[in-house]
Parts: C-alpha cells; structure tokens; sequence
C-alpha cells in the first residue's frame, strides 16, 4: 500500500479522501465506539486530547463532523433528550471510517512535535525585561505546569480498569510526566536566574 498524497492512500480500487489531523483526532475519539454529539466530543476532547496535542473549538468539531459525514467515514441521527430540550444530533462511526482511522493510525507517517514555547521565547527577550518579571512568567508557568500535571493524574486514574482506555490511559500517564518535567524545568531556570543576578552583582 503506497500513499497517493498527505493523508490519501492508494488501497488498489479506492483513494482515501486527505483529511486534515483534526478530522483523524475527532474520527479517532469516535472509534472507541460510543454515539456521540458535538458537546460530548468537545468534552472528551478537553479531557483527553488537550493534554498531550490539543483541544478543537466547537466550530472545528462540528465542522469535521460534517466533513466526515460527507465522506462516509461517520453517519448522525436526531435524538429526543430525556430534558425536554430540543432534539440532538449524535454521530457514530462508519465501518469505512474505523478502517480509515485504523490505517491512518498505521501508515500515515508520523510528523515530529513542534515546540512553540511561548514562555521561553519571553525568556529568550529577557534583556528587555526586569528579573521580576521574568520571575512571575516563570512561577506562572510553573503553577500552570503543575495544574495540567495533576489533572492528567486525576484523569488517568479515573481510565484505569476501562479495556477500552488502556491506551489513553497510557498517554494519560505520559502527560502526567510530560507536564512534570516543565515544572521541574522551570524550577531549574528561576534557580538559573538566581545564579545570573548574583554573577551581576
């Protein structure tokens, strides 16, 4: 099986429609296999996916949802909630789409994370700042660090005993370290820092 262009595969009698990443993270948070609306891809999506790539806004969601539909790879019905409130639309995954899924997650090939760090690159304009404020950006981000750090445990406990989560469960566990070493990190350059001013002196 060779790849035709980004995303698209040649499979002998079909080609695979090229999708943006988006479309394979919302197809991929429905090929657990559950029936699921906009509002509830959007929660598994912050649950889950911001912790280690990132969350869709609603508008990305709905709009994958629609491109996905068009496509095959999901079909959605209305369904009266139990609330009174106005029907819903919920979306379940096609046998087309889980094969999609399950190739892409096979043969596509896996583009290398890019950092863009946001508090290093003020730190890189230190020279115009005062060490206080450099300070701050840092116990911020520390503080943020730690937040995100305990919550990917709070939710990886919350996944563990569940078949289906094994694996997120895992990434779960990746991000717990992952946001524990940017805590460490930043506790090792406010000590850097320290070092610094007391060279100026």
């Amino acid at each position: 099986m060779t790849e035709t262009r980004a995303g698209a595969a040649d499979t002998g009698d079909t080609e695979r429609p090229a999708l943006p990443a988006t479309s394979w993270a919302v197809l991929g948070l429905l090929s657990f296999g559950e029936e699921l609306s906009g509002y509830d891809l959007k929660k598994w999506s912050d649950w889950s996916l911001r912790l280690f790539y990132w969350s869709p806004s609603f508008s990305q969601i709905y709009g994958e949802l629609k491109r996905l539909e068009k496509v095959g790879y999901v079909t959605s019905r209305m369904v009266a909630q139990e609330t009174g409130n106005r029907d819903k639309r919920v979306y379940v995954i096609t046998d087309a789409g889980m094969a999609a899924v399950r190739h892409w997650a096979r043969e596509a090939p896996v583009e290398p994370p890019v950092l863009k760090h946001g508090v290093m690159l003020r730190m890189w304009l230190g020279h115009l700042l005062e060490s206080d404020r450099m300070r701050e950006v840092l116990g911020r981000h520390r503080e943020y660090a730690e937040t995100m750090r305990q919550r990917a445990e709070a939710d990886a406990e919350d996944a563990r005993g569940e078949e289906a989560w094994d694996c997120p469960a895992l990434v779960l566990k990746w991000s717990e370290r992952y946001y524990a070493s940017e805590r460490d990190l930043a506790d090792a350059m406010l000590a850097d820092l320290e070092e610094r001013e007391r060279r100026c002196l």
